[in-house]
């Protein structure tokens, strides 16, 4: 069986690219977790970057909602493949095939991490940044609650 659960933060903003197949396009979203180990040596903080990759609506939803930041759970397939680079030497690449992908805490949670993390960065964070739903707007569509 090859299955894997992981839950980290986004480490920058998930690249996505379009595939065409035929007549449709297929998006590719790839991204990179952050994912703190549970053990830490001389309380230092150490955390395993993990690529993952995934596809279709699953990546066009990447491409919307996740964001640098951003904690989320990931349920899907250890990969592994290789190439060859321009010296002609063998890459290997292993990454997280993400099956399912979802937030990993409240909006309001991800809304202070993005503030405490902005002051750490010398950042402001004005209601500049805020985004208002228009009056009468179909929000069903959307991912998570006001």
């Amino acid at each position: 069986m090859n299955k894997v659960i992981l839950m980290g933060r986004l480490t920058r903003e998930p690249d996505v690219r379009y595939s065409t197949t035929g007549a449709e396009q297929l998006a590719i979203a790839r991204y990179t977790l952050a994912i703190d180990r549970r053990y830490q040596k001389d309380s230092q903080n150490n955390a395993d970057f993990i690529r993952c990759v995934t596809f279709g609506k699953s990546a066009e939803f990447a491409e919307k909602y996740f964001h640098q930041g951003t904690k989320i759970v990931v349920e899907g397939r250890i990969q592994t493949g290789s190439y060859q680079d321009k010296d002609g030497k063998t890459v290997y690449t292993v990454e997280v095939v993400a099956e399912n992908q979802e937030f990993a805490e409240s909006k309001q949670a991800a809304q202070n991490n993005n503030v405490s993390m902005a002051k750490e960065n010398g950042a402001t964070n004005g209601m500049d940044d805020f985004v208002s739903i228009p009056e009468g707007a179909d929000e069903s569509g959307l991912p998570f609650n006001f």
